[in-house]
């Protein structure tokens, strides 16, 4: 079973879906006992920073959070999850992160669209990580975010995708992944990435 951590931010039920859609039991819930005895686990997320990481800390899920980590199950983090894998944020003030991945969040500056919202291609730089089996560059996925994750170690980005500049869409960090775009909304290639993920849950094994 893999636990989607409900902290009352995200389409937590969508994520959940797409999981079924792949054949994956999966399960929305903020008991911390029933997160530490999934396979693995996933942090999504829609919304603000600072807002997230408040409700982390006030249901007690950052100390559940560690111990996911620590005991090496899998877990991803999407769209907002992912950015809160990092150090910090810069969304409307300084903002500490988990600090699971060493690096900032910064928001796009440019005279361009902003939130850069759609489909895009990514561009694969890591093709040996089990999360990007079967996906190939210019496969494209769905976007919506108005922040980027700028890590310390470039060679944590597994996959990356231009807008107006080079940004981390997929990271990994040991047992610690995310994903930048909404894999439950990104058609085939996104339920690939699902189901990737979820085998790689059921080896338990965090890879480098």
């Amino acid at each position: 079973m893999i636990a989607v951590i409900d902290y009352g931010m995200g389409n937590l039920h969508s994520v959940e879906k797409g999981f079924a859609k792949v054949g994956v039991k999966a399960r929305v819930t903020s008991d911390p006992e029933e997160v530490l005895a999934a396979d693995g686990v996933v942090l999504p997320g829609v919304g603000a920073f600072g807002d997230a990481m408040f409700n982390l800390r006030h249901l007690g899920m950052l100390e559940v959070i560690r111990r996911v980590v620590k005991e090496r199950l899998p877990l991803l983090g999407i769209c907002l999850g992912m950015q809160l894998l990092f150090s910090e944020s810069e969304e409307h003030g300084r903002h500490v992160g988990l600090h699971l991945i060493p690096g900032r969040v910064r928001r796009f500056q440019g005279e361009f669209k902003i939130p850069h919202m759609g489909w895009n291609d990514l561009t694969i730089r890591r093709q040996d990580h089990p999360l990007v089996d079967g996906i190939k560059t210019r496969d494209y996925v769905y976007f919506v975010h108005s922040y980027y994750a700028e890590p310390q170690d470039p060679g944590v980005v597994v996959a990356d995708v231009d807008y107006h500049g080079r940004v981390p869409a997929i990271v990994a960090k040991d047992n610690v992944m995310g994903m930048q775009f909404h894999p439950e909304k990104s058609s085939d290639v996104g339920l690939r990435l699902l189901r990737n993920f979820a085998a790689m849950c059921l080896e338990r094994v965090g890879p480098a």
